[in-house]
């Protein structure tokens, strides 16, 4: 079990980036699936990026295809700190974005519909047009 605090949302125009970061608490030593994921209001809540952590991180990466090639997933494994970097951001990457880890078995492989256990809080992204 892990504890998951985000924090990096705020308010940019189009066309600029941002930075999340999700600290991890608890077993952080074990392997998880990781990942970032968005909900606007009035919709289901959205995978955009996960990646395999510990012992070795990000063998296993994917993105949903509205953010590949502007966001990338990372982690600093010495923080425990997850990381989601935007770029190019778009009026609809406006969102409640969240941070959740799902543990994984030895040489699992994560993907955008892996089940996570762990979720924070979540952290407002505004994108003005």
């Amino acid at each position: 079990q892990v504890q998951l605090v985000e924090s990096g949302g705020g308010s940019v125009q189009a066309g600029g980036s941002l930075r999340l970061s999700c600290v991890a608490s608890g077993d952080t030593a074990s392997r998880y699936c990781m990942g970032w994921f968005r909900q606007t209001p009035g919709k289901d809540r959205e995978a955009v990026a996960v990646m395999s952590t510990g012992p070795i991180d990000g063998l296993s990466v994917v993105y949903a295809d509205s953010v590949k090639g502007r966001f990338t997933i990372s982690r600093d494994s010495a923080k425990s700190t997850l990381f989601l970097e935007m770029n190019s951001l778009k009026p609809e990457d406006t969102a409640m974005y969240y941070c959740a880890a799902g543990p994984r078995r030895f040489a699992g492989m994560c993907s955008l519909s892996y089940a996570m256990a762990n979720w924070g809080k979540g952290a407002l992204v505004t994108i003005s047009s």
